[in-house]
């Protein structure tokens, strides 16, 4: 078992930062800006040969409307964590938030290793008697943003953790395993709400306003159903809406999730039907190649013509995606929260589907017997035999020739032929031509000795 490490302190300290520096990655989120971390984050950190979780966490006793909640987020961490980094900025120096948070610490019984930070222009032995008033013996002073001071800091770790295990060269069993499932979609619609419902815990700040969760955190997660990570995005708003620097790498990380995601779950809004907004985010989806399950969200608060104008509404704008499954559910209730799991399941599974060449080459055959593809200058296109490239998502490559000429018109018709032959449900389905290389192209045809001599007689006969 791993010893946990949590990093807590006042807003703007720097936390985030040494998470990044200490995990060897850039997966939190960091700006000059306070109370930008408000869920807990987990992460690994190596001190030479050996392994410990590191928990981010908010910062305590935050001005901001959310303040509460991230302190409850951060108050779970400590409770988690064998040791505590309380984090203070050197630069700004002792403040009364500092104290209090000292006060709160103490009272927890955990081991505290102060951590002086941002030491980079700031007298180290005036900020050393500076932070001894906070009653924390010894301190480490490190500069997170240059990596100042990390020898000391893992030297005190070792100090305090002793019996930490040793790092483990394999890898984590199972890990490669597990679905990643990236749940997206506009502000305020109920993504976090979502996430916590699954795992069971306020693991996810949640508030009644937009733009709550600002990072995206990844969650593994073990369910009867199979195993996950489950990724919590900020919500993606119109281009035109995004207001600040801090908003813009938001939305550039949750779609960024996507990217790297088995499965999307765009969570839509009952009451407010399906806007544009949700539209381009299914079509990015889509473009990237993550199985699609749809998730209508507060549908518990509809009246039965709202439902029945929502359901109308949804058949007609989502008719470039009709594969797309579709689950009503309420998150904050938990109605049809489990049966959105085993659907994910479902898309997962149709993702790694195993054909053979000679099931597809007859599917393209059927397809192209039932449909002709178009003449091009005269040539009709043809398409010889297909066969699996890759999954998630599917690929199939098909051979044949002038396929650089194939309309996208039939490109769709034969994903459509390939989702339903291989039920390929929630699954975007890509089609890869290759056109067949002709062996004797630009190759001149030599006569031979006799067909010269035809060739002659033939001419001076032309000539009489």
């Amino acid at each position: 078992m791993q010893s946990v490490i949590a990093l807590v302190g006042r807003p703007n300290v720097g936390k985030s930062t040494l998470f990044n520096r200490l995990t060897r990655r850039r997966d939190a989120l960091v700006a000059d800006e306070p109370g930008l971390t408000r869920d807990r984050r987990y992460g690994v950190a190596e001190f030479g040969d050996v392994r410990y979780t590191l928990i981010d966490t908010g910062g305590l006793f935050d001005a901001t409307a959310v303040g509460s909640l991230m302190a409850k987020q951060a108050a779970i961490a400590i409770d988690e964590a064998d040791l505590v980094f309380f984090l203070v900025d050197a630069r700004a120096g002792l403040t009364p938030t500092d104290l209090d948070i000292a006060d709160q610490l103490r009272r927890s019984g955990r081991k505290i290793l102060l951590v002086v930070n941002k030491i980079d222009g700031a007298t180290q032995e005036v900020a050393d008697a500076e932070f001894q008033r906070l009653g924390f013996a010894p301190q480490v002073q490190v500069s997170a943003a240059h990596g100042r001071g990390m020898a000391a800091l893992q030297a005190a770790v070792f100090a305090e953790l002793p019996q930490a295990p040793l790092l483990d060269a394999a890898p984590i069993s199972g890990e490669s395993q597990r679905m990643r499932v990236a749940v997206i979609g506009r502000p305020n619609v109920g993504k976090s709400t979502l996430i916590n419902r699954w795992l069971g815990e306020e693991r996810q700040v949640v508030f009644d306003a937009p733009g709550t969760t600002r990072d995206a955190i990844e969650i593994p997660f073990d369910h009867d159903v199979g195993n996950f990570v489950l990724i919590d995005t900020a919500g993606v708003r119109r281009k035109g809406k995004v207001e600040n620097v801090v908003e813009k790498f938001s939305v550039v990380k949750a779609l960024a999730a996507i990217d790297s995601a088995d499965v999307a779950v765009v969570v839509l809004d009952a009451s407010e039907g399906l806007v544009e907004q949700d539209l381009h985010i299914l079509g990015y989806a889509i473009d990237r190649g993550a199985g699609l399950v749809l998730a209508v969200n507060k549908w518990d608060g509809l009246a039965t013509e709202q439902r029945e104008q929502v359901k109308t509404e949804l058949d007609r704008r989502l008719e470039f995606a009709p594969w797309a499954p579709i689950h009503r559910i309420s998150a904050l209730h938990g109605t049809g929260v489990r049966g959105l799991l085993e659907e994910v399941k479902r898309v997962y599974d149709a993702g790694r589907f195993e054909v053979s060449t000679a099931f597809l080459a007859r599917v393209l055959t059927e397809a192209v017997e039932q449909h002709q593809p178009p003449t091009v200058r005269g040539r009709r296109i043809k398409l010889r035999f297909a066969h699996k490239a890759s999954g998630h998502p599917p690929t199939i490559v098909v051979h044949g020739n002038q396929t650089n000429a194939v309309p996208e018109s039939y490109t769709r018709y034969l994903e459509n032929r390939f989702r339903s032959a291989l039920n390929l449900v929630g699954m975007p389905v890509r089609i890869v031509y290759k056109t067949t290389v002709n062996p004797y192209a630009g190759r001149r045809n030599e006569l031979t000795p006799r067909q010269q001599e035809r060739r002659k007689r033939l001419m001076r006969h032309t000539k009489k």
